[in-house]
């Protein structure tokens, strides 16, 4: 049997012990007591809520992403409503202080740009027009020549072109004489007879002493013919690069040297192909006329002076082969040269017996000075007619080479090139007075030919040869 429920009686409340809390109708569970160090609990998890972002603690940032091996570097933080971040700008410059350089992405580093032509020697480079200045004028001024400086190198032509093609792509005409010998080369001719035949006496008492009358006389036959070597083609190239130092043009210069030549022997009505073009590495404004077919030209001339003066430089050197200045002067020395071997070694016998001659005593001295005395004078009155042509022979010589440069001087100036022969001739002469100058400068003074020497000089000086094409000159307005 069952009984009711009896009254609910509080809890008997003990000395020192809190108040249980009041119990309201319905109420929530009451949260589990918060000790101290305990942190709040997350909130609760809903389906499809975002994970909670965790929390933040004062002055504690938010820590990066984890960094993986190979991955790209993070991007910054995202906040809600931000858009993409603008793009970087330079720093601003304010007054006063230096501007940064700006940064452009890693390029290849460039290769260096070296300079498309060689240096030119030291000097202000020429100036010219499309046609020569002219005359009176200037001399034009041409790159400095230095005698004293590194081997010379072949390199790309830097002059100025402004020759003026006239006979580029036309019908040349012809001369009838290619060649010939004018009064210049006959003189140098004659003036070599004595020479000549001092040197056949020579070559026939020791071919004759050396191999026997019969074989003696053949040698003496081919010293005779081999003059005929001075005009063929191998035999003269050979000549030209043991003698001259003189070498075939390289591509290059012969791309510059032909068409200007050949302009100077169509004007000249020769066959540009009967002469040989070389080139001697220098540097000196110099061009040579050597045997019978040879044109050489320094590299200096080819390269550093404008075409009209380079086509004046040729046409002189062609007035020297169309004259015969050159194949006389070669054929002349040709055969003389015995006969000079004979003279420099008697005068080198003679010097040593003097020598030791004035070893034992002064009279003996004497009396062997007074003996070749005597026999140069039995060669005077005896065979007067060679002995005298010899002395003076130099003398006509060096006259001889004087009249056949003013020659080949106007025979440039007839081609058209005597303003431009005459700036050349400028050249030189301003070339002379900075040497006199420089000599000056340090207390010296250059020797100049005097007297006699001047004589035996074979080519006029600078003023005689512009005074000699005044008249082919244009006359000044």
């Amino acid at each position: 049997m069952s009984q009711p429920p009896g009254p609910a009686y509080p809890e008997p409340q003990y000395p020192g012990a809190a108040p249980p809390p009041p119990q309201y109708p319905g109420p929530a569970a009451p949260t589990p007591p918060q000790y101290p160090g305990a942190t709040t609990p997350p909130p609760p998890q809903y389906p499809g809520a975002a994970a909670p972002t965790p929390p933040q603690y004062p002055g504690a940032t938010t820590p990066p992403p984890p960094q993986y091996p190979g991955a790209a570097a993070p991007t910054p933080p995202q906040y809600p409503g931000a858009t993409t971040p603008p793009p970087q700008y330079p720093e601003p410059q304010y007054p006063g202080t230096a501007a940064a350089p700006p940064s452009y992405p890693q390029a290849a580093p460039a290769q260096p740009q070296y300079p498309t032509a060689p240096p030119a020697h030291p000097g202000p480079a020429p100036q010219y027009p499309g046609a020569a200045a002219p005359y009176p004028g200037t001399a034009p001024q041409y790159p400095a020549q230095h005698p004293q400086q590194a081997p010379f190198v072949p390199q790309q032509p830097v002059a100025p072109d402004d020759l003026d093609y006239r006979h580029q792509g036309r019908r040349m005409h012809v001369a009838a004489h290619q060649r010939g010998a004018d009064a210049t080369a006959i003189g140098q001719l004659a003036t070599q007879v004595p020479s000549f035949l001092v040197s056949l006496a020579v070559v026939a008492a020791f071919a004759v002493a050396m191999f026997g009358t019969a074989v003696g006389w053949l040698v003496v036959l081919a010293w005779l013919a081999s003059g005929a070597l001075v005009f063929h083609r191998p035999a003269e190239l050979l000549f030209a690069r043991r003698a001259f130092k003189l070498r075939a043009p390289l591509a290059a210069e012969r791309a510059r040297l032909e068409p200007i030549w050949r302009e100077v022997t169509a004007r000249a009505g020769i066959e540009a192909d009967t002469y040989e073009l070389m080139v001697e590495n220098s540097d000196d404004l110099n061009a040579s006329a050597v045997a019978g077919h040879v044109v050489g030209v320094t590299t200096y001339a080819l390269n550093k002076i404008p075409s009209s003066n380079l086509a004046a430089v040729l046409a002189h050197e062609l007035g020297h082969h169309v004259g015969g200045h050159a194949w006389a002067g070669l054929l002349g020395y040709w055969y003389s040269l015995p006969g000079r071997i004979a003279w420099a070694l008697t005068r080198g016998l003679a010097r040593i017996a003097i020598a030791v001659a004035s070893v034992f005593s002064a009279a003996a001295t004497g009396i062997l000075v007074l003996f070749m005395g005597m026999f140069v004078v039995m060669g005077f009155l005896v065979a007067w007619y060679i002995t005298v042509p010899l002395v003076i022979a130099p003398y006509l010589l060096a006259y001889a080479g004087r009249q056949g440069e003013l020659r080949a001087d106007q025979q440039a100036a007839a081609l058209g090139f005597a303003t431009e022969m005459v700036q050349v001739l400028h050249h030189f002469q301003a070339e002379e007075d900075a040497m006199k100058a420089y000599a000056a400068a340090r207390g010296k003074r250059l020797k100049e030919p005097g007297g006699l020497a001047k004589l035996l000089t074979t080519h006029p000086d600078n003023i005689t040869r512009i005074r000699a094409l005044e008249p082919y000159l244009p006359l000044p307005r």
